[in-house]
């Protein structure tokens, strides 16, 4: 027994030492392979994929590692690159390693030379490239949507759970997160003294409804956008109501019920609606800069042209309330406008709302309307001078009409849906050195994917009936 006591006065000390080293060396390799995020960019076919790059990150290797097919959609990209990297302010640095074949994924995957993989382009392959990444142990930085059919939305499902098991991470790219007016929004509505709280409201005036209008033809980094053809294609970029829905459903849950869990089963689709949008010869032509429709195009084709499904609406409750999200597509914004929001939230003391029309010069504003006496104005000014000046200093408010008043925020904020990118991938790379998402993220992201592809059978089901 002497012996024993002995021995273990003696190994104890040095197994415990050895333990403690082990976990700092593990603590070590964790940060070593994190101290530089590798870019890998998988078949960039939409030029999201180089918004990501129009800024430089500190955590990020200056290399990025490209794999794709040939084509005039990498090319594109790498055109980006390349004028984000000769630009006269604030020029990038980035070194491109590019590989071109049609073996681009095995590629990737059996080479990795870099632990995040970057994805924006057909949706219809989006989840196939999220799963073989996160089976290789990589982490995915994608744009949205992440699926855009039922098939596509079990195979998230896995998705998410291997990458639990293999400790990587999957992100979706929600940039209006980080829209000067939605984020003051959203701090409104935590404000009990000036929103109150969210009401139920009903089907036909919704608690909260977001509502947005896009355009085909469009000016990015000071070109004309030229979109591929494979666009118009519903069944590989989706149907509006499972693409740009994907942001303002994401709002939803983001502003409404903040840091909070939100299941499947708190979803009840009450309608949901599909339209589409009319191009002609001449329009795609000016879009695509292509002659003639292709031959996968040619079962949306009618006496009236081109018709596209990307317009949709769904009217849903969400932990018992009721919201709204509806998206247009039109060809071309008239001129000095563009991509317009329109959204809502209805509070016991006071309504938010997002306008961005012609009244305001086509740039988003936030009101408040008032559902109280004159006191109300009081209680908005000392949350402007307290809680919102935290995070948005310099703020203002400037009354319109009896019981309305204009949010004025500083022109610093308003910094373009362009930048947005370089914002969310900040937010993503804490995430990956911190070696985790809140806890609510990937929940609301299954939901967030829930809603939107029941909605999109919802809708396909009463046009047929």
């Amino acid at each position: 027994m002497k012996t024993l006591k002995r021995y273990l006065v003696i190994v104890l000390p040095v197994v415990l030492l050895c333990l403690s080293c082990a976990e700092e060396k593990k603590e070590e390799i964790k940060v070593d392979t994190m101290d530089k995020v590798k870019l890998m960019t998988l078949d960039p076919g939409h030029f999201h994929a180089a918004l990501v790059q129009k800024t430089m990150y500190p955590q990020v290797d200056s290399t990025i590692h490209v794999f794709a097919p040939k084509g005039p959609e990498v090319d594109d990209f790498l055109s980006k690159i390349k004028q984000y990297n000769s630009r006269d302010e604030n020029a990038t640095s980035w070194a491109v390693n590019t590989y071109l074949g049609d073996d681009y994924l095995n590629k990737m995957i059996t080479e990795k030379p870099g632990n995040v993989m970057v994805v924006a382009g057909k949706n219809s392959k989006k989840i196939d490239y999220v799963l073989a990444a996160v089976k290789a142990g990589l982490n995915v930085y994608a744009d949205k949507p992440l699926v855009i059919n039922p098939e596509g939305f079990e195979k998230l499902k896995e998705a998410f759970k291997i990458a639990e098991e293999n400790g990587v991470i999957i992100y979706d790219i929600m940039t209006e997160r980080f829209e000067s007016t939605t984020m003051m929004q959203k701090q409104f509505s935590l404000l009990p003294n000036v929103f109150g709280e969210l009401i139920e409201g009903t089907a036909e005036e919704p608690a909260i409804s977001k509502e947005s209008v896009h355009h085909f033809f469009k000016f990015v980094s000071g070109k004309p956008l030229v979109r591929p053809s494979w666009f118009f294609d519903v069944n590989e970029e989706g149907e509006g109501i499972v693409d740009v829905t994907t942001h303002l459903v994401d709002l939803v849950q983001w502003e409404a019920f903040p840091d909070q869990i939100i299941d499947s089963s708190q979803v009840e689709m009450v309608s949901a609606r599909r339209w589409p949008t009319v191009l002609s010869l001449e329009e795609f032509q000016n879009v695509t800069g292509t002659e003639a429709y292709p031959d996968y195009l040619k079962k949306d084709i009618a006496d009236d042209g081109l018709n596209v499904y990307c317009n949709g609406e769904m009217t849903y409750k969400i932990n018992g309330k009721f919201a709204k999200v509806s998206v247009v597509w039109n060809y071309k914004a008239p001129e000095g406008t563009g991509d317009t929001h329109y959204s809502v939230m209805r509070g016991s003391k006071s309504n938010l709302i997002i306008k961005q029309g012609k009244k305001e010069n086509y740039k988003p504003v936030l009101y408040v309307e008032s559902k109280l006496d004159a006191d109300f104005e009081k209680s908005l000014n000392l949350a402007i001078q307290n809680e919102i000046a935290e995070q948005f200093p310099g703020t203002t408010v400037e009354k319109v009409a009896e019981g309305k008043w204009k949010i004025v925020i500083p022109e610093k904020f308003k910094i373009g849906h362009e930048s947005h990118f370089g914002q969310v991938t900040e937010n993503y790379l804490k995430y990956l050195a911190s070696g985790e998402l809140p806890t609510w993220e990937v929940p609301n992201m299954i939901t967030k994917y829930y809603t939107t592809i029941t909605a999109y059978k919802k809708a396909k089901r009463e046009l047929n009936e």
